[in-house]
Parts: structure tokens; C-alpha cells; sequence
């Protein structure tokens, strides 16, 4: 019997997947390896931004366990509070609090830039992405999220993003020590231009710099996703994806060229407009996510 389309997932929609839970989170939860199973490498995650943004540790992990969402990235300043603040303890319970599940801490995402023309400006995000690096090593986690966040006006294209780059080298060098990778993502007015991103890359040599591919409208600009995304798909270590209900973005084709690539890592839920009922979304989300991994 073949898989069911999305076509046919979409329609049963949110309605028949609620109904496999009873009582909040705790019933009728997914098998904690079916979305590994399926998807031979590919893992599916969340990204707390924006769904989950106000839960703490326990509600996150426990509403992952229940939908088949196997890791989370810890969006910095949401309601779970794993910030650079913490100390050794707290640090430690987070640790462990992970440990104790069949779910991944994958990674921290922060807010740190490098694009900024003031030097104070640079060197603070390029400090407080060192801080957040020691975080990642302290609860666990293998990657911290940055980002660019636009380009400066009256300083020349090239120039920024060869600053950016040249940050980036300094981060992950840093992070090397501690066994964390920099995942810049794809992001920022016209610094989510591909080929800008590609200039950034070719001057962020230190491989510990991977791409976080962003699923971006942007992406299908110029000679589209295709062409874009093999322009970088060598330093792609890691996936944003969006609500999979959504056919905005061309979700058959990405999954195709990650197939085709050999992607074998997480691809996480990031999603800003939060629905109604979160958890019905991610049962929904993941059994859309089974069936383009299984397409493929």
C-alpha cells in the first residue's frame, strides 16, 4: 500500500490527528522513532519560535515525545529561559532534564549578528555569541543558531558581507573548543540573497561555520530553488522548515534536492504564526513530514 499523499494528509487534517489525544499531551503520543525510521538520516524537530515560545522545559519535551518531534532548538529569550544567565547548576539540570528523554537538545538559537558598522557593535554580538557557544556545551546542546540581519546603508555590499564572514571565523574557532558548530542562517534583508550568502561562506573558510537553510520566498529568486540551493548545498548543515500545511514553498522539490544531496540532519519546525491548537499542528506537520521523506 503507498504512503498517503499530502493531498490526503491535508484533508484529514488537524481534526482526526487530535483525536489521538486525550487529555493534553501525555495520549496517544507518536512513536519516539518513527520520524528516524522514515526518514533513513533526516530528523525532524522544533524550533521554539514561535510555537512553544512560552512553554518551559517539561511542556517542550513532553509535547515533542507526544507528536514524534525528536530534538529541539532553545530560541533565546522564550518562556524555557535557557539563556547565557544561568549558572553551573541550573546549567546542569537542563543537562540533564535532556538526558533523561528520547529528546535532542540540537542546538541554542540566538539573536547574535555581524553585519552592524560599528565596531562595539560587532565585537559585543561576536562576545555574545562566545557566551552562548560555553552555554551549548554546558546543557548539551551541538550548535548555536546566528544570524546576518540585513545590510548597513553607505557601507559597500562586498565589504559587509567579508565582515560577516570574517566574524563568523572567529566564532566558530571559538567553538571548536567546546565541540559546537556556528549555523548561520539564511536571513536578513538582501542577506538572504543566496549568492550573498555564498560570498560570506567563501570568506567564513573555517568549516565549523555550516549553513542553516532557512526556506526562505527569497530562495526562489533568479534561476530558482534548484540552481540556489546547489549553489551552497556543500556547507547546508541544518534545515528551517515551516508549517507543511502551508504549499507557499515548493516542500516536494526541497526534500527532493536534500534527498539528492545526501542531507542527513535535522530539518526543524520554525514557524511565527502560531495556531490555535499547537500540538493538533504538530501531529499534522509530522505525518506531512513522513510522507515527503517517504516520497523521496
Amino acid at each position: 500500500m503507498s504512503a498517503p499523499s499530502r493531498r490526503d494528509l491535508l484533508h484529514a487534517g488537524a481534526t482526526s490527528l487530535a483525536a489521538m489525544m486525550v487529555g493534553g499531551v501525555k495520549a496517544g503520543a507518536a512513536d519516539p522513532a518513527a520520524a528516524k525510521n522514515v526518514a533513513h538520516g533526516i530528523q525532524l524537530g522544533l524550533v521554539t519560535y514561535n510555537w512553544g515560545r512560552d512553554w518551559d522545559l517539561p511542556t517542550l519535551i513532553r509535547s515533542c515525545e507526544a507528536t514524534g518531534f525528536e530534538g529541539i532548538e532553545l530560541r533565546s529569550t522564550h518562556g524555557h529561559g535557557v539563556e547565557i544567565t544561568l549558572n553551573k547548576r541550573e546549567r546542569k539540570e537542563v543537562a540533564k532534564r535532556f538526558s533523561d528523554t528520547s529528546i535532542e537538545l540540537v542546538g541554542l538559537g540566538s539573536a547574535c549578528e555581524y553585519h552592524s558598522a560599528d565596531k562595539a557593535v560587532l565585537e559585543k554580538n561576536i562576545g555574545e555569541t562566545k557566551a552562548f557557544i560555553k552555554l551549548c556545551h554546558d546543557v548539551g546542546g551541538t550548535g548555536v543558531k546566528v544570524r546576518p540581519n540585513g545590510l548597513p546603508q553607505d557601507v559597500p555590499v562586498e565589504q559587509s558581507l567579508e565582515q560577516i564572514g570574517h566574524a563568523l571565523n572567529e566564532v566558530a574557532q571559538f567553538g571548536e573548543q567546546f565541540g559546537v558548530e556556528i549555523r548561520l542562517e539564511v536571513h536578513g534583508r538582501g542577506t538572504s540573497h543566496i549568492p550573498h550568502i555564498k560570498t560570506i561562506m567563501d570568506v567564513a573558510t573555517n568549516t565549523n561555520t555550516v549553513i542553516c537553510w532557512n526556506c526562505n520566498p527569497k530562495d526562489l529568486d533568479g534561476k530558482g530553488l534548484n540552481h540556489n540551493f546547489k549553489l551552497v548545498q556543500d556547507r547546508i548543515g541544518i534545515i528551517h522548515i515551516h508549517d507543511l500545511r502551508n504549499s507557499n514553498y515548493p516542500w516536494d522539490e526541497l526534500f527532493s534536492l536534500l534527498s539528492q544531496s545526501d542531507f542527513a540532519g535535522w530539518t526543524l519546525l520554525e514557524e511565527g504564526k502560531v495556531p490555535s491548537d499547537v500540538l493538533s499542528a504538530m501531529h499534522v506537520n509530522q505525518r506531512l513530514w513522513e510522507t515527503l521523506v517517504a516520497e523521496q
